[in-house]
């Protein structure tokens, strides 16, 4: 990327022309709305359509639209959707078969035509999830094509957090509110007694040349320092955080801790948090055959560890219990993906806390886990499961 341009200012008309923009592009504009009571993802025609004046209360199993006086577009938490719905769909065909009139068989891949998403309001959290998917689903030796394709043609455009939510806890997670780097442009709102407006940052040429087409000012030092303070402000209001330990450790030596047993008690293994996790990536093929028996086709869809099938092997499940597949799932977001991967399966987003019906608290759950190994050994009462 060339120099980058310095920060600029859009008021909601250069809001509209940005959208107006990627629009005359021939871009999908993904962004937040309104929707049957919540602020979901969807395609926008118009930054009109953005959920100016409403804003979200959450708690564990909770989760409430409030309106806001201040007009504002993005003071609002992470919703039921992620943007893994449109670069990682929940179901997808990857080929189909027919058999020939000789007998033989033809296969025809899928290659569908994919869109060139603009996705419009990705919070910091989310932006370092797609960093995450991408790790997962274009590195290594078995790359998903089609995300990979899908992704190749997004451009991000993020929201930095300025009104986390009771149920974030992304700094314990190693992010926060601002931006990372890996955004194509980064807005800022602001809305003070100097108006309605929007800080933007470049992060990439493409970005840069998106901004030359809308109208907008260079931003002043007053401004700068409005939408950073904002920011750090956010940083500090974070409604729930992870206990400051190495969790590796501690998810590693926690396998027979019991408060699984707890959990598994509350858990109903329903899989909510699976799908509403901005970073799970799990799926499973399935066959479907048409009645004359001559054409069949492989879909890819969502699956999920809370699945009792989801770990059959020849003679059943492996993970038969709801403890042990609780525990799978955990030990595996902030422990073993760091094995996979690198890096942590897990930004804070808080949707599962929200999303989850017994409003079960991941940042409670792994206190409760620190808790009971600090425990003096002698006093310490494990598990009676081993699964």
């Amino acid at each position: 990327m060339t120099a980058p341009a310095a920060p600029a200012l859009l008021d909601r008309d250069g809001l509209n022309a940005l959208v107006a923009a990627l629009v005359a592009q021939g871009r999908t504009v993904i962004g937040p709305t309104v929707r049957d009571g919540a602020i979901v993802l969807a395609e926008l025609t118009s930054a009109d359509e953005l959920p100016y004046g409403w804003g979200v209360e959450l708690d564990a199993g909770r989760y409430r639209l409030v309106p806001r006086e201040d007009g504002a577009a993005f003071a609002h938490s992470a919703g039921p959707q992620s943007w893994k719905s449109y670069l990682h769909p929940s179901r997808e065909r990857l080929w189909s078969a027919d058999r020939t009139p000789e007998g033989g068989v033809s296969f025809t891949p899928q290659e569908p035509e994919v869109p060139s998403y603009a996705f419009l309001g990705v919070r910091p959290c989310d932006l370092r999830a797609i960093a995450i998917q991408d790790r997962v689903l274009t590195g290594g030796h078995y790359a998903d094509d089609g995300y990979g394709r899908r992704r190749s043609k997004a451009l991000l455009i993020a929201a930095e957090c300025t009104e986390p939510g009771a149920t974030c806890f992304c700094v314990s997670t190693g992010g926060g509110p601002a931006a990372d780097p890996g955004y194509d442009l980064a807005l800022t709102e602001i809305v003070d007694e100097n108006g309605h407006r929007f800080l933007a940052r470049v992060g990439s040429d493409e970005g840069a040349e998106l901004l030359d087409r809308i109208p907008h000012r260079t931003a002043d030092p007053i401004a700068q320092g409005t939408a950073d303070a904002a920011v750090a402000a956010a940083r500090d209001r974070m409604g729930r955080s992870l206990p400051p330990v190495d969790l590796r450790t501690l998810m590693g030596a926690g396998t027979t801790a019991e408060r699984w047993n707890d959990v598994a008690a509350r858990c109903l293994t329903c899989g909510n948090c699976t799908m509403v996790c901005p970073t799970c990536f799990c799926t499973t093929t399935e066959e479907v055959t048409d009645l004359t028996g001559d054409h069949t086709e492989r879909w890819e869809r969502w699956d999920s560890c809370f699945d009792l099938d989801f770990s059959y092997l020849h003679g059943g499940p492996v993970r038969s219990s709801a403890r042990s597949r609780y525990r799978q799932w955990l030990t595996h977001k902030l422990s073993t993906w760091y094995d996979q991967f690198g890096t942590s399966g897990c930004v804070g987003c808080g949707r599962c806390i929200t999303w989850c019906p017994a409003g079960i608290d991941i940042t409670e759950e792994v206190a409760a886990l620190d808790a009971e190994q600090a425990q003096p050994a002698e006093h310490a009462d494990l598990g009676t499961e081993t699964d």
